[in-house]
């Protein structure tokens, strides 16, 4: 038998078990409040209908409700004792992912979301979730390996049989060691695995010192000359309209908006990352820097956004200021649908990937697959460090549309698909656009990068009043 037909033939054994459909497993707590703000402060969702009594009181749907990104949360099934995450023997995929496992198929990601809200969740709601098997791929080579793409749709009630809500499920099931990237840093020999060249080393003597020692400890330093306050950047001897040589220095606030911007193209220098974008920022000081601006595209920019400083330790001892679009603060009441219009640009959003994020996300989660807090473990099932998890990605997108629609906003679904994985020490900037306005519902179509690539892209379909204090709502229904 070919490796083809024997590949065959394990599909086959594979597909038998699509159509399959579980029993009913019951959530092992109810909705509650603890959870939710636990969710909540890792998400860092300040939505008050999610944990404060008398605002929610008051608020579209009278009383406390569940973030909605958390429907497929409360029916996670926990550790076995402190052990390895548990998986229900009599659920649909078990037997599929055994086979897998068995086979050598035991790196896994999940790929994809699509999550339908019927009504929102409330504390004391206990869920029960039905799983049906609905695709197994055949055997495919992605970038991470090969492998197979199991599909999965669940459907959620509450504790009266009523629906809630279904999520459509995919994950990628692979063999490590086996994706494209490897196979090319193998056929590339030792040369591909050379250490990144640092960028040039910056040069300065000790009449500027204070401001590279300000860098390493976080600090944007700007030179002040003591006699008129003048603020002058980069730092010089005199001060240019007196001469007089007596200075301290000031901390800038780090914020700023961009002034103008170059994208040098050619030649390319290994050590920097390209597009390579060159901006002039104008501090909320008044004075002026020459800048990487990272965190967006060219295509993104616009004279005037505002933009906040970000560090790059670029040698052992050389910390080097960067900035990036200032994250975006949360809308003051909530947005009306005749307040937006097709193609209307969502603020961008940089979003710090760290260890704590994808650690505390996904233990928030209710997600205690290793990959995403053991670094050893990870390496061993085929990625290069431990990643973001697929419900923390979903949280993040849901608490950004929030911010920029407002408390009253309701979310009728929201679907995404994972492209690069976010590792520790990176940082993904959410992006995206009014994609359609039919009533009161509108379309949000949305991408969140980081320095690999796209790690998602997505739609929500959210509802927005037309300009009370939002939809009217009947036990969390939208009405």
């Amino acid at each position: 038998m070919t490796d083809e037909q024997a590949n065959d033939a394990f599909h086959e054994q594979l597909v038998a078990q699509v159509g399959r459909r579980g029993s009913v497993q019951r959530a092992r707590d109810p909705v509650n409040g603890p959870a939710i703000r636990t969710w909540c402060d890792a998400m860092s969702e300040a939505n008050p209908y999610f944990t404060d009594e008398a605002a929610a009181a008051a608020g579209p749907h009278g009383g406390l409700v569940a973030p909605p990104a958390t429907i497929n949360m409360w029916t996670m099934p926990g550790l076995v004792m402190g052990g390895q995450p548990q998986r229900a023997t009599d659920e649909p995929q078990a037997g599929v992912y055994t086979m897998l496992d068995d086979a050598g198929f035991v790196g896994v990601v999940a790929t994809n979301s699509d999550q339908v809200y019927r009504r929102y969740l409330r504390p004391g709601d206990h869920l029960s979730q039905q799983t049906t098997l609905v695709d197994v791929s055949p055997q495919k080579q992605t970038a991470l390996g090969v492998g197979h793409f199991v599909t999965t749709e669940v459907e959620y009630a509450d504790q009266d049989g009523d629906p809630v809500g279904s999520v459509s499920f995919r994950i990628f099931k692979f063999r490590p060691g086996t994706g494209r990237e490897r196979r090319a840093l193998d056929d590339a020999g030792p040369a591909a695995d050379a250490p990144r060249p640092l960028r040039p080393r910056p040069r300065w003597n000790q009449d500027q010192a204070w401001h590279w020692e300000g860098l390493r400890e976080r600090e944007l330093r700007i030179q002040r000359f003591v006699d008129d306050g003048t603020l002058v950047h980069p730092p010089v001897t005199a001060n240019p309209g007196t001469q007089s040589t007596d200075y301290d220095w000031i901390v800038a606030s780090g914020r700023g908006s961009l002034y103008s911007y170059t994208v040098p193209r050619h030649p390319q220098v290994p050590a920097f990352d390209y597009p390579l974008i060159v901006g002039l920022v104008e501090l909320e000081e008044g004075v002026r820097m020459v800048t990487n601006i990272v965190g967006a595209t060219p295509e993104q920019l616009e004279i005037g956004m505002p933009l906040e400083v970000c560090w790059l330790d670029s040698h052992d001892d050389v910390t080097l200021h960067q900035f990036r679009p200032a994250a975006p603060g949360r809308r003051a009441g909530t947005l009306t649908h005749h307040e937006v219009a097709v193609g209307d640009r969502l603020p961008l959003c940089p979003i710090e990937i760290t260890t704590r994020l994808v650690v505390s996300t996904a233990l928030a989660t209710r997600d205690h697959q290793d990959v995403h807090h053991d670094r050893d473990a990870a390496v061993a099932k085929g990625t290069s460090d431990i990643f973001m998890n697929i419900l923390t990605s979903t949280g993040l997108a849901a608490r950004w549309i929030g911010d920029w629609a407002g408390d009253g906003v309701v979310f009728e679904g929201l679907s995404l698909g994972l492209g690069v994985p976010n590792h520790p020490g990176d940082t993904m900037t959410m992006s995206g656009s009014v994609a359609g306005v039919d009533g009161d519902t509108v379309t949000v179509s949305f991408t969140g990068a980081n320095s690999l690539g796209a790690h998602m892209t997505g739609s929500a379909r959210i509802v927005l009043s037309g300009g009370h204090d939002g939809p009217d709502t009947h036990d969390g229904e939208v009405g």
